[in-house]
Parts: structure tokens; C-alpha cells; sequence
């Protein structure tokens, strides 16, 4: 019986060509726009909450309302564990 090892230096390895510089051009492209919120997060997300609702409240009973009362539902609970988090009274766990 004929036992062959491969010779570790016969495998072949496939070139791999490198991404492109990062400094100059090519950086540039890449850079994002910052854009200063008017209204804080919790602000945008109680008028997306009223809003949706209101939405929600124009269907007719059905999974599509439903859908848009549960997210409303998890929008508005994230927004009261924010000021939970943020309150003063918040103790760390002991």
C-alpha cells in the first residue's frame, strides 16, 4: 500500500488583491453627514407613537392594525424605560 503526504509547500495558494487605500480619494467617499436633530429621540419617537396610533385607529379591526398598535406599544414602553433609566432615583443593582 502506497501512503502519499501532500507536500505542504505543492498546495496553492490564490493571490488575494488588497482594498484600496484608505487615505485620500477614496476616504472621501465614504464620509457621513452629520445632521443636528432638531427634537431629541424620545421626542421624534412620542410624535411617531401619537401619530401611528392615529393611523391605527382609521383601519378596521384587523391584523394590519393590530401590527401598528404593537409597534406603537414598543415605542412608547422604550421611551418610559429611557426616563426610568435616566431618573435620579434609579438605583445600580446590589
Amino acid at each position: 500500500m502506497d501512503h502519499h503526504r501532500a507536500d505542504p509547500r505543492a498546495l496553492s495558494v490564490t493571490p488575494m488583491a488588497l482594498p484600496p487605500s484608505s487615505h485620500g480619494y477614496e476616504n472621501a467617499m465614504f464620509k457621513r453627514r452629520r445632521f443636528k436633530q432638531q427634537l431629541t429621540l424620545q421626542d421624534r419617537l412620542s410624535a411617531w407613537v401619537k401619530q401611528v396610533q392615529q393611523q391605527a385607529a382609521r383601519l378596521p379591526p384587523g391584523a394590519e392594525r393590530d401590527a401598528l398598535l404593537k409597534k406603537a406599544r414598543q415605542a412608547d414602553v422604550a421611551n418610559h424605560l429611557h426616563d426610568w433609566v435616566k431618573s435620579p432615583g434609579l438605583q445600580p443593582p446590589k
